[in-house]
């Protein structure tokens, strides 16, 4: 045992002790010490936690304060400067370990070069090995086709109009599911993860497993086109040719709510997925943002004059930026902070566009024949030219029916009619992962942890709002009155300006001598109508508004016509309060009239 230890140059063999006095034992102790070769290789590859790193001697950058008479007062003071100065130096440490900065871009030497004369065949001479094996081409015959990742960026969907479904690893080329589902599929979108799909058929929508079982059909989505899942809702959005948007809860199967756009067929929409907000392209040019817990768009926006072809969010700015694109060939970017106006708009060559965003701003903008792709932060600048073009690639398959970075890969999957093509475009993945929120490599065991957690931490569909801040903020004060509890906005709108302190007392005045005019000239004509107080107020009430005069004019003219009907109507009930009032009168007194029975209807009369 001792030879093959020490051949693995682990621990080596336990020598004999000797009597030695205390200084060779000392240096026979330090060499050994400093010669083990296990200790040495474990502390190759570790580190201190940074945590548990000796707190002396402080940095450099500390500052003292030794002017300070007071004692107590100055190691407060020494104190918080020595603990600002550690923070400084670990954040500088992370923003390291991070690369926060903007590397792997393409940077040119000179003003001369310009990044889009690069072409794919240079780009991919000049990357890493693996990061090469992501230029692909995908021949199908069953297009044009549809894409979409999981969140994590590992497994594709794919979808052909003509029926050709397939889930894969695009990364190791291990395949899932394939099927040939022999009639129209709009849309393909995964479900939590990569062990479900959703695919948006002719009729109706349908949902797989990984194996490509069909689990369920959801006969209340009809004629779906575009398909979106939230993750941290658990939702399922679909909208179609009926001009409905439904959601679909998938862990429950229950259908939450369905909006009614009232704007015909919708064959353009995306999620915001900062506060999970639906934006839906119509054929009028207007772009709206629905949420479950309002039956009307919370934004209504006319983009184009003419049918949306596309519509795109900027995950990297936390929502606040986004992408239209309309069959007049404008390519505008907005800023979802002031809908004023567009903050970029140019003209795309080819037609109608398709657009998708990255997950660190870049915008892919694909037309004719050609896929542009535009690099922050000119994107997000108010010009009034196009922003300067980072990366083109020609694509002669037309037309191009869809773009899709990759999430954490430097990749972006356009869809055509031949087929699909993934181009690298450097920059434009997030390096740095959540691995509990997103894990590129987690196994089989890490995923069903993390659906459990997602079910458990699920949230309410009625939480989502255009601000999703809302939760925790102190709630406004009530815009009741004092004397009464009348709701703020049902009140009068005189009675709201007196809340305010907008109304002008002067007219106030004026009107209310004028009321009193008009009820002394009224009470000769209401004198014999019998209408009480109350009714006279509400009546004056009434006149206020446009045409007061005609108003009162037709009053007086409905006192003059005799309606039979209704002297009829107005006798019978007299004659009913009459009798409540002799009823009370009787049994105030206490004499009670004998009951009357069913035979006296034949005693004679005097």
């Amino acid at each position: 045992m001792e030879a093959l230890i020490s051949k693995a140059d682990a621990i080596r063999p336990v020598q004999k002790k000797r009597r030695t006095s205390e200084k060779r034992r000392d240096e026979h102790k330090s060499e050994k010490s400093s010669s083990d070769p296990t200790s040495h290789s474990v502390a190759h590859h570790t580190s201190i936690p940074r945590s548990l790193r000796p707190s002396d001697p402080p940095p450099k950058s500390t500052k003292k304060y030794g002017h300070v008479a007071d004692k107590k007062l100055r190691a407060q003071l020494n104190n918080q400067s020595e603990h600002t100065a550690r923070s400084k130096a670990l954040i500088r440490e992370v923003q390291d370990e991070l690369l926060l900065e903007d590397a792997g871009r393409i940077v040119v030497e000179s003003d001369l070069e310009k990044t889009w004369r690069v072409g794919q065949s240079e780009v991919v001479a000049n990357v890493g090995v693996e990061a090469a094996k992501s230029r692909k081409e995908w021949s199908l015959e069953g297009g044009p086709y549809r894409s979409r990742y999981t969140r994590n960026g590992r497994h594709l969907a794919i979808a052909g109009k003509k029926g050709h479904v397939a889930t894969f690893d695009w990364q190791t080329g291990t395949l899932h599911s394939e099927l040939q589902l022999m009639e129209t599929c709009r849309d393909i979108t995964f479900l939590q993860d990569q062990s479900h799909f959703a695919v948006a058929q002719k009729k109706y929508v349908f949902i797989y497993d990984q194996n490509g079982v069909e689990l369920h059909r959801l006969s209340s989505h009809i004629e779906p086109t575009r398909l979106e899942f939230l993750p941290y809702h658990w939702l399922l959005a679909s909208t179609g040719n009926t001009g409905f948007l439904k959601y679909q809860d998938t862990s429950t199967g229950q259908l939450v709510v369905e909006h009614r756009t009232k704007l015909g067929a919708c064959n353009v929409m995306c999620q915001n997925t900062h506060n999970a907000v639906i934006h839906l392209g119509h054929q009028n040019g207007t772009v709206t943002l629905w949420t479950p817990n309002l039956s009307i768009p919370a934004v209504t926006l006319l983009a184009h004059l003419g049918p949306l072809t596309s519509v795109a969010m900027d995950p990297s700015s936390g929502g606040r930026y986004m992408a239209t694109s309309g069959v007049d060939g404008k390519v505008k970017v907005w800023d979802c902070r002031n809908w004023s106006g567009a903050l970029r708009e140019w003209t795309a060559r080819g037609g109608s566009a398709e657009v998708d965003w990255s997950q660190r701003g870049f915008l892919a903008v694909a037309t004719g024949g050609s896929v542009n792709v535009f690099s922050p932060p000119t994107i997000h600048t108010s010009h009034a030219q196009a922003p300067p073009l980072y990366l083109t690639h020609p694509i002669p398959s037309k037309p191009l029916t869809s773009v899709r970075f990759a999430p954490f890969q430097d990749v972006l999957t356009i869809g055509h009619t031949r087929g699909l093509s993934s181009i690298l475009v450097p920059g434009s993945g997030e390096p740095n992962f959540d691995s509990m929120e997103s894990d590129p490599f987690e196994n089989k065991r890490m995923r069903r942890e993390r659906e459990v957690k997602g079910l458990l931490d699920k949230i309410q569909p009625d939480m989502i709002t255009l601000d999703p801040e809302f939760i925790g903020k102190m709630a406004e004060p009530s815009k009741l009155t004092e004397g009464d509890q009348t709701p703020f906005s049902k009140l009068p709108r005189l009675e709201r300006l007196k809340a305010q302190g907008k109304a002008d007392e002067t007219e106030l005045g004026s009107e209310d001598a004028a009321d009193e005019v008009d009820d002394e000239d009224e009470e000769a004509d209401g004198a014999g109508s019998g209408k009480t107080k109350t009714q006279k107020v509400k009546d004056k009430m009434k006149m206020r508004g446009r045409g007061k005069t005609m108003k009162r004019f037709l009053r007086k003219k409905r006192k003059n016509v005799i309606d039979p009907a209704s002297v009829a109507i107005r006798a019978k009930i007299e004659k009913q309060k009459a009798d409540r009032i002799k009823e009370q009168k009787i049994k105030e007194q206490g004499n009670l009239p004998e009951k009357k029975s069913a035979l006296d209807r034949f005693r004679r009369t005097k």
